[in-house]
Order: C-alpha cells, then sequence, then structure tokens
C-alpha cells in the first residue's frame, strides 16, 4: 500500500468513527437538557480529558508548536501560564461550578450567571449580551480549529486550503448536530488521548531522531535553540528592564481566562456527576497538561533542529512535518490525526456551546418568549441552531488570514477570558456582587480588551493582561453603587 493510500485510509476510519458514534449517541439525546450537558451525568474521568481535548485545540499541536519554533525558551512562559491556569481552575473553580450549575439547575453558562442573580433587572440584558460576546467570539475561535485542520491535511495530503476548511466542517458537523453534548465529551476523550500520545512519544522520538540524522541542521535540540538567533535562548526575548516584565506577564497572562473565562470549559465543570467524580477530573486534566505543553514546545524546537530558523515558510506547519519525518507514514498518519482531533474536539465542544447558549438563552426565553415546547421541538431548534453556526463558521474561515492560529486564539481567547473570568470569580466569591455589576462587567471587560488589542498599545502590554483591570474595577465599582437596590448589602 502507498504511503498515500495509508494516510487516507488512517483518516477516513477515523473520521467514519467520529461520525458513526455520533449518530448512536445521537439515539440517546432525548430533550435539550441531554443536548446541552449531558444531563450532568458525566464521570470525572470523562470530564477531565475532555476538558483537556476542548482546551487544547489547534493551538497546542499548530500554533504553540510554531510559536516555539520562531520564539524559542520563551514560549515556555505561555505553557506555565496555561499550567497555572489549569491547575487553579481544577482546583478553585470546577468544584464550585458544579455545585453551582446543580443548585441552580443551569443549562449553560449563561443561564447560571441569569440564575445567580435573578433577582436582578439586568437578567435579559445578561442572556442577550452574554450570548452574542460567547457566540461573536467563538466564531473566530472556531475558524483557528478549521484553518488548522486546513494546514494539517495540507501537510498530510497536499490538498488546497479550501478543501481542506470545507472537509474539516465535513467531519465535525455531522456527529456534534446529531449526538450533541454526549457524543462530543465521549469523542473528546479518545481525541484526548490521540492528543497526549503524540504529545509523548514524538518530542520524545524527535530529541533521539535528529541527534542520529545526518541531514539535519542541529543534531542536538539545546544547540538548534541556542544557535537560531541571538534571543532563542534568551528567557526574556532579548528584552530587560521594564520591557522584559511585560513580555513575561503578557505571556504567563494565560492563565486569566481559565479562571471561568472560557464557557467551553466551564461547562465540562458543571456536566459532572459528583464530588469524587470532580476529583478524579481534577487529577487527570492536571497531568495531562503538564505533559502536554512541554511536549508541544519540544516539537517545535525539534522542527527547529531539522530545518534552521529560516526552513520553513510557515512555522505552523512544523508538527505535522516533523511527524511525517521521524515516523513511518501509518504512525506519522495517526499522530498527525491527533492535529486534527485537537481542532475537532475543540470546534465541536464550541459549537454545543453556541447552539446552547443562544437556544436557551435568546430563542426560547426572548424570541418564543417561553412558549412551550416539547422535548423533541426544543432539540430540534438546538440542532439546526449548531447547523446554522457551523456553516456560519465555514463561510468566515475563507475570510481570516490563514497563518495567524495563534493570533486568532489569542484575540479571542483573551476577549472571552476577561470579562467572563471576572463575572465567575465575583459571582462565586463574592456575596455582594450584583447582576448589574455582572451586565457592566461584561460590557467594560469585553470593549476594553478589544479596543485595546486594536491599538498599539497591545505590542507592549497584551490584551490579555491589560484588559483584565478594566474589567475588575468596572466590578468593584458598579456593585458598590448597585448593591443595596439589589438586596446584597
Amino acid at each position: 500500500m502507498s504511503d498515500f493510500a495509508v494516510k487516507i485510509t488512517v483518516l477516513i476510519l477515523y473520521a467514519g468513527a467520529l461520525i458513526g458514534y455520533g449518530i448512536y449517541e445521537g439515539r440517546k439525546t432525548k430533550s435539550a437538557a441531554d443536548f446541552n450537558l449531558g444531563g450532568r451525568s458525566v464521570p470525572g474521568w470523562v470530564a477531565g480529558l475532555s476538558e483537556r481535548a476542548s482546551a487544547e485545540s489547534a493551538w497546542t499541536l499548530v500554533g504553540l508548536p510554531g510559536y516555539a519554533f520562531v520564539s524559542g525558551v520563551v514560549s515556555f512562559w505561555v505553557a506555565l501560564g496555561l499550567l497555572i491556569g489549569n491547575i487553579m481552575a481544577w482546583t478553585v473553580i470546577a468544584k464550585r461550578m458544579r455545585e453551582e450549575a446543580e443548585k441552580y439547575d443551569a443549562q449553560t453558562y449563561v443561564d447560571w450567571i441569569v440564575k445567580r442573580h435573578s433577582g436582578s433587572k439586568a437578567v435579559t440584558a445578561i442572556r442577550v449580551l452574554g450570548s452574542f460576546i460567547i457566540i461573536f467570539l467563538f466564531a473566530f475561535y472556531i475558524d483557528a480549529q478549521v484553518i488548522g485542520g486546513s494546514k494539517t491535511l495540507h501537510s498530510l495530503f497536499g490538498l488546497s486550503e479550501t478543501v481542506g476548511i470545507i472537509l474539516t466542517i465535513a467531519v465535525i458537523l455531522p456527529y456534534a448536530v446529531y449526538g450533541g453534548y454526549q457524543s462530543v465529551v465521549y469523542a473528546d476523550c479518545i481525541q484526548s488521548l490521540l492528543m497526549i500520545g503524540a504529545l509523548v512519544i514524538a518530542p520524545a522520538y524527535g530529541v533521539y531522531y535528529v541527534s542520529q540524522a545526518d541531514w539535519v541542521w542541529q543534531k542536538s535540540v539545546f544547540d538548534a535553540v541556542r544557535l537560531a538567533s541571538p534571543t532563542h535562548l534568551s528567557w526574556t526575548g532579548g528584552l530587560s528592564g521594564i520591557a522584559a516584565g511585560f513580555m513575561i506577564a503578557n505571556n504567563i497572562a494565560w492563565v486569566i481566562a481559565y479562571l471561568g473565562g472560557m464557557p467551553h470549559l466551564t461547562t465540562r465543570f458543571m456536566s459532572m456527576k459528583d464530588e469524587a467524580n470532580w476529583k478524579i477530573g481534577r487529577n487527570v486534566a492536571i497531568t495531562w497538561t503538564l505533559f502536554g505543553y512541554i511536549g508541544s514546545i519540544l516539537i517545535g524546537f525539534v522542527g527547529l533542529a531539522m530545518w534552521g530558523p529560516g526552513g520553513l515558510s510557515d512555522p505552523e506547519q512544523v508538527m505535522p512535518l516533523v511527524m511525517l519525518k521521524i515516523f513511518p507514514p501509518v504512525i506519522a498518519a495517526v499522530f498527525i490525526t491527533s492535529a486534527i482531533a485537537a481542532m475537532l474536539s475543540t470546534a465541536d465542544s464550541m459549537l454545543i456551546v453556541t447552539s446552547s447558549e443562544f437556544t436557551e438563552n435568546i430563542l426560547k426565553p426572548i424570541i418564543l418568549k417561553d412558549r412551550p415546547l416539547s422535548d423533541k421541538q426544543a432539540l430540534f431548534i438546538s440542532r439546526c441552531t449548531m447547523m446554522v453556526v457551523g456553516l456560519s463558521a465555514l463561510a468566515l474561515a475563507f475570510v481570516l488570514p490563514s497563518k495567524v492560529v495563534y493570533s486568532i486564539v489569542s484575540f479571542a481567547w483573551a476577549a472571552l477570558g476577561n470579562p467572563f473570568a471576572v463575572v465567575t470569580c465575583a459571582s462565586i466569591f463574592w456575596r455582594k456582587y450584583t447582576g448589574t455589576a455582572a451586565l457592566w462587567t461584561m460590557i467594560v471587560g469585553f470593549v476594553g480588551t478589544i479596543a485595546w488589542q486594536l491599538s498599539p498599545l497591545n505590542d507592549y502590554i497584551d490584551a490579555r493582561l491589560a484588559g483584565l483591570f478594566p474589567a475588575i474595577f468596572t466590578a468593584w465599582l458598579v456593585t458598590q453603587m448597585s448593591c443595596k437596590s439589589e438586596g446584597r448589602a
């Protein structure tokens, strides 16, 4: 069998298994509650693996290796921020969010905010604005996954960007639309295991491979990083003083969104069965994160040792190119499929959240004005909504530039994370925090973060960090102004 035949066989079997599983789970999905959160009966190990797959996306297997290839050891600051964020999310936020979802019978993240602040006159505005922010930014995040998928398919089969984008969406939509949360969360488990296998085995073998190969630029990964540029081995990227401090803070600032700022991850916390399962999920997720980020960066360094700093026209293709070089075709195809798995698992999770937020917070209470719907009607509406969102993401993927997976994810991560992390933490841990304050925290955090990202100041202090402070100040100020009127004094 030719190399091409091996690769296409692996990919078809994988895609077929996902779609088949989605159809199987779809037969068990009987209501919108099943579709949105799996009936809040998800085991801890499933939630942990699924949360990791949903979080790590094209970013971990395409964006971060490319960033490490270009930037060197400063990429470890990003990994440190993400690791700290994941630890804090699972130890501080996850348990409380599971309890909160059960207490308020929340179907979505925004539904939880509304029910948490049910006494406020701002609840309708919270529904509309919160859902809008999620839908708007998830469109960009989903597109980053679709673009990453097209890059991977190009490396694997030489397919054009257009064909790769269409194929990526064509795999995601059938199983996500029909199966809902149950099919997505269990499919994510398989994809999560595939991803961590690639992130552990490939860099370990890659370091050995470059030490033995004659054609590579450098036989040592350390020498490759040291010789790539004057700044590749600098922990400050060659900067000093306050500029170095800002650079480190900017990279570590990825931690912020983990503190309740990513609705597609928060829903994993909300869907767990009980406290015992939360502990299992916490241990699984944190272990995955530690090994996954180190492996992702090392893949970039292995590629740097192979081709040198100027050896790739698109550094974000370093992962699939490394796999194809060091492994036999069938193993390379399996590991490259893990990159596709990463993209699918994030995109499908976001499609579920987007569909659920629109259906539960805009369509039912505002457009349909809480008109009674049968389980079958509500489920049909959720599926149709997801199909529309998926097709819209397909259209947008042809508009966004194709070489900036890292930048697109960074943009969406900041604009989501800053407002929602503050709203989540304040709602859980600050008794006086009001619904009016939650609304204005979202407005100022969202608008302020995007405005900062579009300004020249973002080159010095990243919006992931700078956009947090207006949200915090707004939360404090509006709470002081409204806590008595909302009975939270």
